[in-house]
């Protein structure tokens, strides 16, 4: 404990809501046991150009309950580089930085662990409201994201069944399915097109002209941007078969912001002061992840190569580097993630007309 004096905090990538939970959380709990904090701004550009402030707790008063991260965010391809990397450690001696939170997806994760591998211990926490990182149930900001969308898609289903139309519907989530299929079940979607799971096209539109025989006026359909175009694609064939009136709407960026819910802000709260608590103890080149209601550590290289198996974007040769055990938590976490996927998909299927 007595290594680390000052912890600085960075978020990075795509903002999430209850980034600033994890902000506050994490401010607040180092602060209480005598180690200062430093907020960088615009991510890892931020920490190039040495744009900090040290904290107190009041600096992180009030925000809460605010979407987005106070400490804003910032891609930077200088921090790829031998040069960039070197001034970012640079600013670390130069601010007394003994370690880093940084809060964000898996490009986030990739600059922690190579800080850490260049002397700065850092620990990652998974913001982003893709939900697209397998070693957690819940990423910060994927409950919020959620609960946006099922609003807007509310209000669609208003003017739907006042005119007896179809509504395609598309909602982030990068290359992953994981928003469009939980908001599709909660709103009642007749279909949902997600990258994960083959599409049954000719089936849709048979539920939707049977559905139309039995009084059914109005048909939510849910597609994931991780298809791009084919929600276009199926707002034109729908009137074209079916005969219903269809439009499309892409709910884009809108459903990033917003407040944060309640599981977003406790989620960031856990994850911020459990992060504090591993560094407090040496560790480093972890990630926070929650699972079965439980905040639990990772190896963060474990953790980003398990992604990329099941996003099917590992290197030949990667895999050799694991032990049995190694193995053994990762087809764990790849069988546990895919089944509930599956299950999830099958429910809807069953439960859309």
């Amino acid at each position: 404990m007595s290594q680390i004096r000052k912890i600085g905090l960075l978020t990075s990538g795509g903002d999430a809501p209850g980034m600033n939970a994890a902000i506050r959380a994490a401010t607040r709990t180092a602060l209480k046991r005598g180690v200062k904090v430093a907020g960088i701004y615009r991510g890892y550009r931020g920490l190039i150009e040495g744009d900090i402030k040290d904290f107190t707790a009041r600096d992180v008063s009030n925000m809460i309950n605010h979407g987005g991260t106070i400490l804003y965010s910032d891609r930077c391809k200088e921090f790829a580089t031998p040069e960039g990397m070197a001034k970012a450690v640079a600013t670390c001696k130069e601010h007394e930085i003994d370690g880093i939170i940084c809060i964000g997806g898996d490009g986030t994760w990739r600059g922690a662990a190579d800080l850490t591998a260049h002397g700065v211990p850092c620990i990652g926490l998974p913001g982003t409201i893709d939900n697209d990182i397998t070693c957690t149930d819940y990423t910060i900001g994927f409950d919020t994201a959620m609960n946006t969308i099922l609003e807007m898609v509310d209000r669609l289903r208003d003017t739907c069944e006042s005119h007896a139309r179809c509504n395609v519907v598309e909602v982030m989530g990068r290359n992953a399915g994981h928003i469009a299929l939980h908001t599709g079940i909660a709103t009642g979607a007749t279909a949902i097109a997600i990258p994960e799971i083959p599409f049954d096209e000719e089936q849709m539109l048979n539920d939707i002209i049977e559905c139309r025989k039995d009084g059914k006026r109005h048909f939510i359909i849910m597609v994931s941007e991780g298809l791009p175009g084919y929600g276009e694609h199926l707002a034109k064939i729908i009137p074209e078969i079916t005969g219903v009136e269809t439009r499309f709407a892409c709910l884009g960026h809108v459903v990033r912001g917003g407040a944060p819910t309640l599981r977003d802000r406790l989620l960031g709260a856990e994850m911020g002061h459990a992060a504090v608590e591993h560094m407090l103890s040496g560790n480093s080149n972890i990630v926070m992840c929650e699972r079965d209601d439980t905040i639990v550590p990772m190896d963060i290289h474990l953790a980003m190569l398990i992604d990329r198996v099941y996003k099917g974007t590992v290197k030949p040769g990667e895999l050799e580097t694991l032990t049995g055990k190694d193995i053994d938590i990762m087809n764990m976490l790849l069988t546990r993630k895919r089944a509930k996927m599956q299950k999830l998909y099958a429910a809807a299927h069953e439960i859309s007309k």
